[in-house]
Formats: structure tokens, C-alpha cells, sequence
């Protein structure tokens, strides 16, 4: 991976920007990196990737009925064995 000073990023943009159909150039700023410049094809391939991550909630972003439902639920009978878990 490149990494460049946004200074330098930015006075030789059109280098970065083809360096980046290569490899992803880590942009920084006081010897931090603040960002990345990537292809527009990785760009995509990493929102494919961040879709099929599923959603998590905190509990207190739940309804009340949801969280209801969470806890009347049972497994599949296959696990019947794994239920004792649930009550302790």
C-alpha cells in the first residue's frame, strides 16, 4: 500500500489516482492516517461486503414487543437439549 501526505496527495492527484486502480494509497495528515483512496472497483466490492454484514441492535433500541418475542421464543426441537440454557 502507498501512503502519501494529503499535501502530496493533493498536488499529484492524477499519480494517486492511477496508483490507486493498483493498490490503495493511505492519505495523511501529522503522521495519521486520515483516509483512503481506492479504485472504484474496490470501493464496490467493499459495499457488497459491508451489505451482506447483518444489522445488530442494543437492546434498547428494541421494541417492547420485540423484546417480548425474544424471550417467549424456543429453539428448534432439534435443540431441545440447549433450552435449560435459557432458564439459568
Amino acid at each position: 500500500m502507498i501512503t502519501v501526505p494529503s499535501s502530496e496527495f493533493s498536488k499529484n492527484f492524477g499519480r494517486y489516482r492511477e496508483a490507486a486502480q493498483r493498490e490503495p494509497v493511505a492519505v495523511t495528515s501529522h503522521d495519521r492516517v486520515t483516509g483512503y483512496f481506492v479504485s472504484s472497483a474496490d470501493y464496490e466490492a467493499y459495499l457488497q461486503m459491508k451489505a451482506r454484514i447483518p444489522k445488530t441492535y442494543a437492546v434498547h433500541e428494541l421494541s417492547e414487543e420485540t423484546i417480548q418475542a425474544i424471550a417467549l421464543s424456543k429453539m428448534d426441537a432439534t435443540h431441545d437439549h440447549l433450552n435449560s440454557l435459557l432458564d439459568e
